[in-house]
């Protein structure tokens, strides 16, 4: 599984790094990016979590 956070949606909330620090962190810009584009199977679960507690739905897990 991949994860991808659309910049042009994300509105900085911090959600994603606060459930699922391993795969998302916030950028210099203040929005969120996920760090590694492969989710590891033992993140799945929790990267899954991130995306469906975006407010903004700007989380895209594939």
């Amino acid at each position: 599984m991949k994860a991808k956070v659309d910049k042009d949606t994300c509105i900085g909330c911090g959600a994603c790094p606060g459930i699922c620090p391993e795969i998302f962190e916030m950028d210099d810009d203040g929005l969120a990016v996920a760090k590694d584009s492969v989710i590891p199977e033992d993140l799945e679960e929790s990267a899954q979590e991130a995306r469906d507690g975006c407010p903004v739905d700007a989380i895209d897990i594939d």
